[in-house]
C-alpha cells in the first residue's frame, strides 16, 4: 500500500505550483521528528568556517550563478 501512495505522490508532484509544493513540504517537515539533530556549534567555530569559506572564494574556488544554471541543464 505504501508503494502505491509513494507512486501517487511522485505522479502528482509535478502538477503542483511552487507555493503548493512549499506548503506540502512544510506539512511533511512538521510531521517528521528528526532524531539526529546536528549539534550547535560555537560562535568561534562558526567564524572559523566563515573565514575558511571566504578564503576559498578569494582563491577563486566558487561557481557563478550562470555556471550553476548551465550545470543543471
Amino acid at each position: 500500500m505504501a508503494q502505491v501512495i509513494d507512486r501517487q505522490i511522485v505522479d502528482y508532484l509535478p502538477l503542483l505550483g511552487k507555493e503548493e509544493k512549499k506548503t506540502i513540504l512544510d506539512f511533511i517537515k512538521s510531521h517528521i521528528k528528526i532524531k539526529d539533530k546536528p549539534e550547535r556549534i560555537s560562535i568561534e567555530q562558526y567564524n572559523k568556517e566563515l573565514e575558511a569559506a571566504e578564503a576559498r572564494i578569494d582563491a577563486g574556488e566558487f561557481y557563478t550563478q550562470e555556471e550553476i544554471e548551465n550545470m543543471i541543464k
